[in-house]
């Protein structure tokens, strides 16, 4: 069993650190809303600190799980940050999906302080993280990857290394640009059956079982037809991730046109003030134009 931190309880991370915990790792944790952590630790026991340093410090493995980039830059770096309680020789996983960019610089960082880091971004939405059922794509050194991915094993129903530092990133980009695309499919062919007089039920049970199938099609095509979108995966995030993978591309020369212009079908789902909903709630657009 290893002693273990964790930075970051939102509704991907509290579940993620509770695995760890039910583990039997000695888990400690910090949240920047200190009510939060206190919850976690009367739900999971363990231990909560005031600040990322404080937690980090005499932790073999230290999870980061947070917003974006400059939330990531908050928590790992500066006197107060994990990095600075982090001893030689221990491990930072960042499952914050961030750019690849700043993968690579806290992995610069990290080397120079004798730490081991892994950039690990998920998928599998909170029902993954709740379940321990998450796909974790990993970019790093192949010997800190080997030692941290037993501890990520807590909470993950896959864990690859996709090669240097960064690949974990990109490779979620990857993920959210094919992700994109299938939804917008998939809300495009829930709407039109339903305008065309189908029984959806029936339509949606024949064609899962064809080419069409697809784990967005299992999970989401029936809200779709019945409206609901307040849960899941939010269209605020998306269109993060989204702005992200076109930065990217913008770089390396990948034309994306499906995706810069589902990114704009979210800014509209943002407008009508769906900034919360679910992704699924593309069809909204074409439900009620």
């Amino acid at each position: 069993m290893a002693t273990v931190a964790f930075i970051g309880l939102g509704v991907m991370g509290a579940p993620m650190a509770g695995h760890l915990q039910a583990a039997g790792h000695e888990t400690r944790v910090y949240n920047r809303t200190a009510a939060t952590a206190a919850e976690w630790v009367s739900r999971y026991k363990g231990s909560s600190f005031a600040t990322p340093a404080e937690a980090a410090r005499g932790a073999e493995f230290v999870f980061v799980c947070v917003g974006n980039d400059d939330d990531v830059r908050q928590v790992v770096l500066g006197p107060d940050a994990a990095l600075a309680g982090m001893s030689q020789g221990s491990i930072l996983v960042d499952h914050t999906t961030t750019s690849a960019e700043v993968a690579r610089e806290i992995y610069a960082l990290a080397a120079k302080a004798g730490i081991g880091f892994i950039d690990a971004p998920v998928s599998g939405g909170q029902a993954g993280a709740e379940n321990g059922a998450l796909t974790v794509m990993c970019g790093g050194d192949q010997e800190i990857f080997n030692r941290a991915s037993p501890i990520i094993d807590c909470f993950a129903r896959a864990c690859i290394l996709l090669g240097e530092s960064g690949s974990g990133q990109l490779t979620k980009m990857v993920n959210q640009l094919c992700i994109a695309g299938l939804v917008q499919g998939l809300a495009e062919g829930m709407n039109f059956g339903q305008k065309a007089g189908l029984d959806m039920d029936r339509v949606i049970d024949v064609i899962s079982k064809g080419a069409a199938q697809s784990w967005q099609m299992d999970n989401r095509a029936r809200t779709m037809c019945e409206g609901k979108f307040d849960f899941g995966f939010a269209v605020d995030w998306m269109r993060k991730d989204l702005g992200i993978a076109l930065d990217e591309a913008n770089r390396n020369g990948a034309r994306l046109p499906v995706a810069a212009l589902v990114d704009q079908f979210y800014a509209q789902v943002q407008a009508r003030g769906g900034r919360r909903w679910d992704t699924s709630s593309l069809v909204h657009l074409l439900a009620n134009d």
